[in-house]
């Protein structure tokens, strides 16, 4: 029995890669149409016969049609953008903390907000560092945000314990008090507990001055009739001042306390002698999520927040061109390699079969795409702010270096 002549329709595959674009198809074939001004038009056109001559189309058929590459094209483009936009973010996320934020719609495009702010040089503000110092010179009782309050109790002879926690509650409900619109079910922080002595008792730690002279309360210090006045140089005031100190805490005290969940506890007993009242600095610790000072906490608190859109194409110079080209190749070749890999690496035709290079293209593309992202993240790691920093420093050193061997000038008059 003789076999029938085979008389195929065509020699060529259904679908095969133009040897160019067309403008007019370019925004048609978009996923998310992100981009549509000429330039992107163009540079997507121009993409599809880089494509085609280095997959070797004018050789072999390449059974993709030119919308795949227009959308391998925006993903290379986006993904451009994602990387370096994620550079910027390391960069700018320390001085941008607090800073308002935005509205974005499902492209990532900014809906409201302050636009174009991946394109901008932020102001250099150490804005996470004043956080920070903010709350430690709150704790460490000079500056901060968080205001510290004061309240009273009357001491009791043979009374040991007070409940500073009840106090502070019943006396804002009270009222007539700074801290009357406090919320009462919230902690108070104790800062320190103090009383104070008449008038009559207060000295200056100087150098004649002690406890058995004739205070001057009328002038600064006291002083005997006969004081003989130093002439000293500051630093040796600001010693006295802090000898001073320790002798209050440590020296002339009558009472210490300890106090525990807010309940005070005076040693020693206290009698009907000394001070009639004890006072106690406080403050209220506020939420981490609430700002009574409007400074930012609504704003820009992680990369997410970050009013970053994608990078317009027109802003994206030489460099970044070149890698979206080279990127988009590699993820048009994944593409032919997923066609190809359809039926396996094997495909029959009448008396043979066909061997197709499928998986070669979608390994070759993944490697690619690595090495690419790869590329692109240590270029761009070597050009953080800190690393510029570095690279300065290191030039000034070198120049002063330089200058050191330079024979300096000599006048001749």
């Amino acid at each position: 029995m003789a076999f029938p002549t085979l008389t195929p329709t065509s020699t060529q595959s259904a679908i095969v890669l133009p040897v160019t674009g067309t403008h007019d198809d370019v925004l048609s074939s978009l996923p998310f149409g992100m981009y549509t001004d000429s330039s992107f038009i163009s540079g997507a056109v121009d993409q599809v016969a880089y494509t085609y001559r280095k997959l070797g189309g004018d050789i072999l058929d390449l059974e993709i049609k030119a919308e795949n590459v227009y959308a391998n094209y925006e993903e290379a483009v986006l993904e451009y953008s994602y990387l370096v936009n994620l550079h910027q973010a390391k960069n700018t996320l320390g001085s941008t903390l607090g800073n308002p934020t935005g509205s974005f719609d499902e492209d990532g495009q900014i809906t409201s907000g302050q636009a174009g702010v991946e394109l901008k040089y932020p102001k250099f503000n150490f804005g996470y560092a004043m956080k920070v110092g903010q709350q430690f010179s709150h704790e460490a009782g000079f500056g901060g945000t968080t205001p510290i309050y004061s309240a009273s109790f009357d001491k009791e002879a043979n009374k040991q314990d007070y409940d500073l926690q009840a106090i502070v509650s019943s006396s804002a409900e009270a009222g007539g008090v700074p801290y009357a619109s406090i919320d009462r079910t919230k902690r108070i922080v104790i800062r320190d507990v103090f009383y104070t002595t008449p008038q009559s008792m207060w000295r200056f730690y100087g150098y004649y001055g002690g406890l058995n002279v004739v205070g001057n309360l009328n002038s600064y210090g006291q002083f005997a009739d006969d004081s003989t006045w130093q002439v000293i140089p500051v630093w040796q005031n600001k010693l006295q001042a802090m000898q001073f100190e320790d002798h209050l805490y440590t020296r002339t005290s009558h009472y210490s306390y300890e106090i525990i969940d807010n309940k005070l506890r005076i040693y020693p007993i206290p009698s009907t002698y000394g001070p009639e009242k004890f006072w106690f600095r406080f403050s209220i610790r506020e939420s981490s999520w609430t700002d009574e000072y409007n400074d930012g906490q609504d704003g820009v608190n992680n990369m997410n927040t970050l009013p970053f859109e994608n990078l317009p194409y027109i802003n994206i110079n030489s460099i970044g061109k070149q890698w979206i080209r080279r990127f988009c190749l590699a993820l048009s070749k994944g593409t032919l390699g997923q066609v190809r890999s359809k039926f396996g690496n094997n495909v029959p035709i009448p008396g043979d079969t066909v061997t197709l290079n499928g998986a070669d293209l979608l390994a070759q593309a993944k490697d690619e795409q690595e090495k690419l992202r790869t590329e692109l993240k240590e270029q761009l790691d070597a050009m953080t702010y800190d690393k510029l920093i570095e690279t300065d420093s290191g030039i000034v050193d070198n120049v002063n270096n330089i200058q050191k061997h330079v024979p300096a000038g000599i006048f001749v008059g």
